[in-house]
């Protein structure tokens, strides 16, 4: 199986010693996304901030020709649950009739001080 590093131009550059995402195969492996764009961070509205970590998730895909149907699994970490209805609605606009298996984590503190962090892993029909 093939393994290649994807790196999209339009989603942050990894903070870290990881990459964007790897494409194993027909799987692509997705790295937690933040509300980085542009190097500074999207936090106006947990709405806002869940929008571009969402739009960064989209640009990886759209660097493999993949799209959110391809997603078959996604993790969402929250540092507060209090904000999951609205975190849920944003996320859910971006998928369409069969969204992909998901869990969501509370947990302490993110990178970058976000709220909310997805990674996700997409199958290439």
């Amino acid at each position: 199986m093939s393994k290649k590093v994807i790196f999209s131009e339009n989603a942050p550059a990894p903070i870290g010693p990881y990459s964007q995402a790897i494409l194993a195969g027909n799987l692509l492996f997705i790295s937690g996304q933040i509300a980085l764009k542009e190097g500074v961070m999207v936090q106006e509205t947990i709405q806002a901030e869940t929008h571009q970590v969402m739009r960064n998730i989209q640009a990886i895909l759209q660097e493999t020709g993949m799209d959110f149907s391809n997603v078959v699994k996604s993790t969402i970490f929250v540092k507060d649950l209090n904000n999951f209805q609205v975190i849920n609605e944003v996320y859910g606009s971006y998928f369409g009739e069969n969204p992909p298996a998901r869990e969501t984590v509370e947990v302490s503190r993110l990178p970058k001080d976000a709220n909310v962090e997805i990674s996700c892993i997409a199958l290439k029909f």
